[in-house]
C-alpha cells in the first residue's frame, strides 16, 4: 500500500475547513490542520482519533507564520501533497459608502493575502510532489453583489486560481477552484436552513482531491437547491 497523502488545510478549526478533515481522515490522508487557536483543532483531532493528525497555530495574514507551519508539516510528515486554502472571513453591513474600513482591511489581508501567502509558502514543496492546490472562493466571486467587499474578495480569489493555473502549467501540479454558494457555518450569525452544510462543500473537496493524475477538476460551483414551494 502507498503512503498516505499528506494534506494541509488552514482555517480547520470550524465550518468547511474541519468538515473536509473529517471526510479526509476517513480517507486515511495524514492531515495538517491549522487556525489561529489550536484548541478547537486540538479537540478535532481527538474526536478523529487517529495518528495521523498534526495541529498548527497559525495567523495566514502573516506570511512568517504560514512559511513556519509549511516548514513544520514538511517535517512532520516528509511531505506535502495537497494544500487547501481555506481560511476566510466576512464583512460587515454599510457597502462602500458606510462599511468600517478596519473591515475591508481584514478582508483583504485574509481572503487575499491569506490565501497568496499560503500559495507562496507551499508550492515548493507542492511542486515536489506534483500535488494539488484547492482553494475556496464562492459564488460571491462569480456575481456582482451591491457595495459587498467580501464579494470583490473573492472575485480576486478566482482570479488567483485561473492566474495559478497557468503558472503551475507543465509542472504536474492541478489547481482546483471551490465555490460555493451559502454555506451554514458560524460565519453567519443566525441559522440558515436552505443553505448548504458545511459536509457539502467538504465531498467536493474529496471529489477533486480523489481524481487520478491525469483528471484536474479545475472549477467546482456548488449551489444549494432552491426550496420547495
Amino acid at each position: 500500500m502507498s503512503n498516505p497523502r499528506t494534506l494541509l488545510i488552514t482555517g480547520a478549526s470550524s465550518g468547511i475547513g474541519a468538515a473536509t478533515a473529517r471526510q479526509a481522515a476517513a480517507q486515511n490522508f495524514n492531515l495538517a490542520l491549522a487556525a489561529r487557536s489550536t484548541d478547537k483543532l486540538d479537540k478535532l483531532a481527538a474526536e478523529l482519533g487517529t495518528e495521523n493528525i498534526r495541529t498548527f497555530t497559525c495567523d495566514v495574514t502573516d506570511y512568517a507564520s504560514q512559511a513556519k507551519l509549511v516548514a513544520e508539516v514538511v517535517e512532520a510528515f516528509g511531505q506535502l501533497d495537497a494544500v487547501f486554502a481555506n481560511a476566510g472571513c466576512g464583512g460587515e453591513p454599510g457597502g462602500f459608502s458606510g462599511a468600517p474600513v478596519e473591515s475591508w482591511q481584514r478582508i483583504v489581508n485574509t481572503n487575499i493575502l491569506g490565501v497568496a501567502y499560503t500559495l507562496r509558502a507551499s508550492l515548493g514543496e507542492i511542486k515536489k510532489t506534483q500535488g494539488q492546490v484547492i482553494i475556496t472562493g464562492s459564488i460571491a466571486g462569480r456575481r456582482t453583489l451591491s457595495g459587498s467587499m467580501y464579494s470583490a474578495s473573492k472575485w480576486a480569489v478566482s482570479a488567483i486560481g485561473y492566474n495559478l493555473r497557468e503558472e503551475m502549467r507543465g509542472t504536474g501540479v492541478r489547481v482546483t477552484l471551490i465555490e460555493p454558494g451559502m454555506v451554514d457555518t458560524p460565519f453567519f450569525d443566525d441559522p440558515k436552513p436552505d443553505a448548504l452544510r458545511p459536509d457539502d462543500v467538504a465531498r467536493t473537496v474529496l471529489f477533486a482531491l480523489s481524481q487520478p493524475p491525469n483528471v484536474d477538476i479545475s472549477e467546482l460551483v456548488v449551489m444549494p437547491t432552491p426550496p420547495t414551494a
